[in-house]
């Protein structure tokens, strides 16, 4: 079978890739789109909005595929789609086309970012696959770095058309043939064989009801985390700015959070590969709410200290999305389970932006401190999650 590195860099680049040009589209081409459509940019935004609630809708269905056929077969077809949604919109004139084409585009983020890319890992290394999860999300941690210049040199020189066009190309002539060489899948208990009896193991002492429970509060972590890394992207020089730094200053420390994600990943990789991943998940909650007080408390002079925690927890939280269905549910059904989890990190996702705009209209940068709130009830769910999880050899020696 193929290593677990080359499967890791196939799947990295794919999804820096996929990211690239999905996810960070809007931020560049949104208001090129819209001039030339003759719609407004908000409106632009909200058709990826759409795309972000198909990607909710399609998931579990991408997931059950991968877990029946492997990843490979779908993460092809989702680079096809891909190509497809981005030519659509290469061609769109109208308001409907936009929406049209983000749709095509949502069908293929559902079943072609990370929740497909770590289900494909799983469904080839079972409990083994931490560490390749952690390896995609430290190549894709570098989508905005390459996306955001890239689309802005091709919208500069051949138009947000033709740079939709060019992205699309990039799909069929290096995406795709990357998954194309990923391997075929083989049997979960063939692909868990070298896990230990403990790992294999690790979620079936948990009762029926304590398993229940376990998947509500990782859903409500999964989507705590995402409306916080989505709000802050939308609106952290706003908030910087409100709290009293200058426009320059706000835009540099907001670029800090990149970095930090990467930072955060790297500390996953190295210093925590040892941790359990509830440990780390509790750490990484913890990161954005200790930024928000030591702006609150320091001011501007902190500002950057905020952007960096922000980043490094919200990193390690995206390892942790991969990791945490693994550890407590095992490999068996991950990609449909994981597909499910993630439903409503998906819908909260779309509406992120709209609402913490609200809160920073109303509030100013006193708004961080409901997102810091959460982040604080999310840490408390997996402190929740950690009590069952230590319970589970007592209600299976019951058994």
């Amino acid at each position: 079978m193929q290593s677990r590195a080359t499967t890791t860099v196939l799947l990295g680049v794919a999804q820096t890739l996929a990211w690239a040009s999905s996810y960070y589209l809007p931020a560049v081409l949104a208001g090129a789109i819209g001039k030339d459509t003759g719609i407004s940019t908000s409106t632009v935004f909200g058709a990826f909005s759409v795309a972000l609630l198909v990607s909710a809708a399609i998931g579990p269905y991408a997931g059950r595929l991968i877990d029946r056929l492997g990843g490979r077969p779908v993460l092809i077809a989702s680079n096809v789609v891909f190509a497809a949604g981005l030519a659509a919109l290469s061609q769109a004139t109208h308001a409907s086309h936009v929406f049209a084409a983000w749709a095509l585009m949502g069908l293929a983020m559902g079943s072609g970012l990370y929740e497909a890319a770590f289900a494909t890992v799983v469904r080839l290394h079972g409990q083994e696959a931490r560490r390749a999860i952690t390896g995609i999300t430290l190549f894709a941690g570098f989508a905005s770095t390459v996306g955001w210049p890239l689309s802005a040199y091709l919208e500069s020189t051949v138009g947000w058309r033709g740079a939709c066009l060019a992205w699309a190309a990039l799909h069929l002539v290096i995406g795709l043939p990357l998954n194309v060489l990923l391997p075929r899948a083989s049997r979960i208990d063939q692909a868990s064989k070298g896990a230990t009896v403990a790992e294999k193991d690790v979620g079936a002492g948990l009762a029926p009801a304590q398993q229940r429970r376990a998947a509500v509060l990782m859903a409500y972590v999964f989507a705590v985390t995402w409306f916080i890394s989505t709000a802050m992207a939308a609106h952290l020089p706003e908030l910087l700015l409100a709290s009293g730094a200058t426009l320059a200053a706000a835009v540099g420390i907001a670029a800090l959070v990149g970095p930090a994600q990467v930072v955060g990943r790297v500390i996953e990789f190295t210093f925590l590969k040892r941790a359990h991943p509830l440990l780390s998940a509790r750490l990484a909650t913890l990161a954005h709410p200790l930024g928000a007080l030591c702006l609150g408390l320091f001011g501007t002079s902190a500002a950057a200290v905020f952007a960096v925690l922000h980043g490094l927890g919200n990193g390690i939280l995206t390892i942790a999305i991969g990791t945490l269905p693994l550890l407590i549910f095992g490999a068996k059904g991950y990609g449909q389970r994981q597909g499910f989890l993630m439903v409503p990190a998906r819908i909260v996702q779309a509406g992120a932006p709209f609402l913490f705009g609200m809160a920073v209209e109303r509030w100013g940068d006193r708004a961080l401190w409901f997102s810091a709130v959460l982040g604080l009830s999310a840490c408390v769910a997996l402190v929740v999650m950690t009590v069952d999880m230590k319970k589970a050899p007592l209600v299976a020696a019951a058994h």
